[in-house]
């Protein structure tokens, strides 16, 4: 089953939140917090499925009620030198929004990206999505992305850049994002 995130209008208060109707998911949004890394990371991964943070792409958000939702949207900005670049979206220490490994080799990740066979110098993959959590805490807590090239491979992974680093209209420089917004029930 597929849902769709409509927005059919958003409301602000003299409170300062905003009333959207049209969600599906219902509520008033609480509040909205962004962070938006525009810097290039490099990230070494050498034979392990093991996952590491991306540095400067985290936000942190306290729910006001322990039966909001929190909604969030991510956008990361990826190559590698090699390998296959797995993404995954973490609460605190806790991975969400990833898939069920059908067997032990399998990468459980948020969202992934291969070239077809050879690494090209200029190819970026753009990893987007969102994922409602319900929390259930009034604790603060930290949205992270992470990454990892998977055990088949060494190399390095370049958020927001290509691998080349020419001087040249053919290579671009990016940004990636990660937002949260609080719905209240």
């Amino acid at each position: 089953m597929t849902s769709i995130l409509r927005v059919d209008s958003i409301q602000t208060s003299s409170g300062g939140s905003a009333t959207a109707s049209g969600l599906g998911i219902g509520g008033t949004v609480g509040q909205i917090v962004s962070t938006t890394l525009s810097s290039t990371v490099s990230i070494s991964s050498s034979s392990t499925s093991n996952f590491v943070d991306i540095s400067g792409l985290s936000v942190n958000i306290t729910p006001t009620s322990t039966s909001s939702k929190i909604f969030i949207f991510y956008v990361v900005n990826a190559s590698a030198t090699s390998g296959t670049r797995h993404i995954r979206l973490m609460r605190d220490s806790t991975a969400i929004s990833i898939g069920d490994a059908a067997q032990g080799n399998q990468v459980r990740s948020t969202a992934s990206a291969r070239p077809n066979s050879t690494v090209y110098d200029f190819d970026t993959a753009n990893m987007a999505g969102q994922f409602l959590d319900s929390p259930s805490t009034t604790s603060q807590i930290t949205y992270k992305m992470q990454l990892t090239l998977g055990a088949s491979y060494s190399g390095t992974a370049y958020i927001n850049r290509t691998i080349s680093t020419g001087d040249a209209d053919y290579v671009p420089v990016m940004q990636s994002t990660i937002s949260v917004m609080e719905v209240l029930a």
